[in-house]
């Protein structure tokens, strides 16, 4: 454990951010299967609908710093395409 004020007070800032970013990552996930279980139900309404919301989402992770701007580019890019490859 850490014995110096700084220290201490870097582990406790440390672990809030991780909780904000899990938090964060969570809920691109759980957005992204959202849009994956539109597309397997073959609403296309219902997928473009969650596609987006999950644009959206995933743009606000990457303004945070959660996701590198190319990450957050490929999510993007992978549901998009996946909606327009619908039947």
């Amino acid at each position: 454990m850490a014995n110096i004020k700084s220290a201490k007070k870097r582990i406790l800032v440390n672990r809030t951010k991780a909780d904000r970013n899990k938090a964060i990552k969570s809920g691109v996930k759980t957005a992204i299967k959202k849009v994956y279980a539109a597309i397997e139900s073959g609403d296309k309404d219902a997928a473009k609908t969650a596609l987006k919301s999950a644009t959206k989402t995933i743009e606000m992770a990457c303004s945070k710093g959660v996701y590198h701007k190319n990450n957050a580019a490929r999510k993007v890019s992978r549901i998009s395409r996946a909606v327009n490859q619908m039947a």
